[in-house]
């Protein structure tokens, strides 16, 4: 896509999955890369830099501008520091992507402060630190930009066991739809991707054990997120899109028309007309 030629795209959770798909998918289509991956566990734990700096010697290999950094992207400051790299090494920066998560699965009932906490950080914590260190730069340089911040249809739908991602992913898609509302007038552009993909946070979910294994792949994925950080996406802000298995869908917000019950109204009114409420 020549749109993506030299632009400057930082990446976080690109050592696999669907970061990684990115990753390879904005690679062949010229931009410089930024790659963040701290190589933790699906849980979140531990750290191990090998896999996202084998990926950056990979795209070298085939020729495109990459550099990699696998620090956490969880500690205050790594976000500010990934964005002012992006400026000072590769010259600037007109697109974001967070596709870094975790999974901590639980009831609402047994999901602990810790768990929670767990979610919180990398989901909705490190999104408000891109929105707000990537949009402060890119207005005081007066470029467009493009952030794309990955949610989950749980936040729509929930799901038995996912609490806490359910909660994370809904407060993403509250923040991208006053985010896009607040940096339009600086042609900052700010999008969630909700995807329904295999990788291994996901690879033990019920849908997967139903499908073949090369259905579904985060490769599908990529298109979508490519596409949004382009200039054929010059005019898509705000936006929840699906993405699962080569279908891609936009989710919606609904409010229903109602029913006017009159200023005085009492509870066997809201009773008598709660199907219009909730339906009509």
């Amino acid at each position: 896509m020549e749109s993506l030629i030299n632009r400057v795209i930082i990446v976080t959770g690109a050592a696999g999955g669907i970061g990684s798909a990115v990753a390879k998918r904005l690679a062949t289509q010229g931009a410089k890369l930024l790659l963040n991956d701290v190589g933790c566990d699906v849980d979140g734990n531990g750290a191990d830099a090998a896999p996202i700096e084998a990926l950056g010697r990979d795209l070298q290999k085939l020729g495109a501008t990459v550099l990699v950094d696998s620090s956490d992207v969880r500690d205050p400051g790594t976000i500010k520091r990934l964005v002012e790299r992006a400026y000072s090494e590769l010259g600037g920066l007109d697109g974001f992507v967070h596709s870094a998560g975790v999974r901590r699965e639980s009831t609402v009932l047994k999901c602990t402060d810790r768990d929670l906490d767990a979610v919180l950080d990398i989901h909705v914590r490190c999104s408000f630190a891109i929105v707000r260190e990537c949009g402060e730069r890119m207005i005081d340089a007066g470029t467009p930009g493009s952030i794309v911040l990955f949610t989950s249809a749980t936040a729509f739908f929930g799901a038995a066991r996912q609490a806490a991602t359910a909660a994370g992913s809904a407060a993403v898609s509250a923040l991208v739809r006053t985010a896009a509302l607040e940096l339009r007038k600086h042609n900052v552009r700010v999008n969630a991707v909700a995807p329904t993909a295999r990788t291994r946070l996901t690879e033990d979910a019920p849908l997967f054990k139903s499908i073949r294994p090369e259905s579904m792949g985060p490769e599908q994925v990529a298109p979508l997120v490519s596409f949004l950080l382009s200039d054929l996406a010059k005019d898509v802000s705000g936006e929840w899109i699906g993405a699962a298995g080569g279908r891609d869908y936009a989710i919606g917000a609904r409010e229903s028309t109602g029913a006017f019950l009159g200023a005085s109204h009492d509870e066997a009114a809201v009773a008598a007309a709660f199907g219009d409420i909730v339906r009509g």
